[in-house]
């Protein structure tokens, strides 16, 4: 891969992933459980949602912590290790304070007034528990990223290059998923907030995304070459989770799971969509701060939907439009277009061009430079 390569794949992946996130968050509102974490419950439930959100739960986060990493090994390409602090810190860390700030306690003010609780003023992570892992494995590993940098094709870049191309090559990332739910033992595998099983799954998977760039096309060519086996096998290890265990399989299975789906997605992501367009360009560019944004967008659509006299598929199928439609506006008519908001939100700010013209400095987002 030239260094000049710009993966629109991975972009690609990275927009779908945190669309499916929104849909997911929206549909833990319809479920029974929602209240006990934190979030507005409708009356009544689609357990049948259940289902589909199972499935999508053992590999939505891991998938982008995987993502993640890929990202961090583009931004190092032409950066030095304190230009990627400095930029990881601008692009992470101030979303990441800024939002337990204002972002987070926005939505729990409305949460607060669902429940008709007395409104008070509340700090936490929130969903940007994310943000705040991805910039801890940018602290601690930025030593092996650099020694890897450094010694180029060597003898690990060969190792990784000669198991990653065997059919069975990727199976030795799996490995060290199955380790860490067996040492670990979470009460839940698919309880990635605030939770040490989280924290080290995210470590294994954003290393791993990293590696996958590092090692040149092995990875790419594998998942590739075995993208149908790859969704074969993970329907096939859904459908004994379903039928045979009621969706709670051990987790050293829910392990293999993850990182089987995780393989089909990039598979079928690498094969289809390294494509560029304009309509890439702008979701990539409004993921990042569509992701901020969008419990408090939920939240408020849960607040004005729920109560309504209609059935609640239509709220279901409101409540995401609502949270979709909503981001986006917030995103198009004030964070775009407010320098200090860019800021805030871990965009680059707008630069002029002969005093007559903005063009926009392109900012994948997330997850990639």
């Amino acid at each position: 891969m030239k260094n000049s390569e710009r993966r629109y794949d991975i972009d690609w992946l990275r927009v779908i992933a945190i669309g499916l996130l929104l849909i997911y968050h929206v549909a833990i509102v319809f479920q029974p459980w929602a209240l006990f974490i934190g979030f507005p419950q409708s009356n009544g439930s689609l357990q049948s949602l259940w289902i589909p959100m199972s499935m999508l739960n053992v590999w939505r986060i891991p998938l982008l912590f995987f993502v993640s990493g890929m990202g961090v090994y583009f931004a190092m390409r032409k950066r030095n290790w304190k230009q990627l602090v400095i930029e990881r810190g601008r692009r992470i860390l101030i979303p990441f304070v800024f939002g337990m700030l204002a972002i987070v306690p926005l939505h729990v003010f409305i949460w607060q007034a669902f429940y008709h609780q007395g409104l008070q003023y509340v700090t936490n992570m929130g969903h940007l528990w994310f943000l705040g892992n991805i910039f801890a494995y940018v602290l601690i590993l930025l030593p092996l990223f650099y020694y890897l940098k450094k010694k180029g094709k060597g003898r690990f870049y060969l190792f990784l290059q000669k198991v990653w191309r065997h059919p069975l090559g990727l199976l030795t990332i799996t490995v060290f998923f199955v380790f860490e739910a067996v040492v670990v033992q979470p009460d839940l595998y698919t309880l990635y907030a605030f939770t040490g099983h989280g924290f080290f799954m995210g470590f294994l998977a954003f290393l791993a995304g990293f590696l996958s760039m590092y090692c040149g096309e092995a990875f790419r060519q594998n998942v590739v070459k075995w993208r149908w086996a790859y969704l074969v096998s993970g329907i096939v290890l859904f459908g004994i989770r379903w039928m045979f265990f009621e969706l709670k399989t051990p987790d050293y299975l829910m392990a293999v799971e993850s990182n089987i789906w995780t393989f089909a997605v990039f598979g079928f992501g690498f094969r289809w969509l390294n494509k560029q367009g304009k309509v890439l360009g702008y979701l990539s560019q409004s993921a990042y701060p569509v992701y901020i944004v969008h419990m408090a967008c939920l939240y408020a659509g849960a607040y004005l939907i729920l109560p309504m006299e209609i059935s609640l598929w239509m709220k279901f199928i409101l409540v995401v439009l609502f949270t979709f439609a909503g981001s986006m506006m917030v995103y198009e008519l004030m964070i775009r277009r407010l320098g200090i908001l860019r800021v805030l939100f871990g965009l680059k700010m707008i630069r002029k061009v002969d005093n007559k013209a903005n063009v926009r400095m392109q900012e994948p987002g997330l997850v990639a430079d």
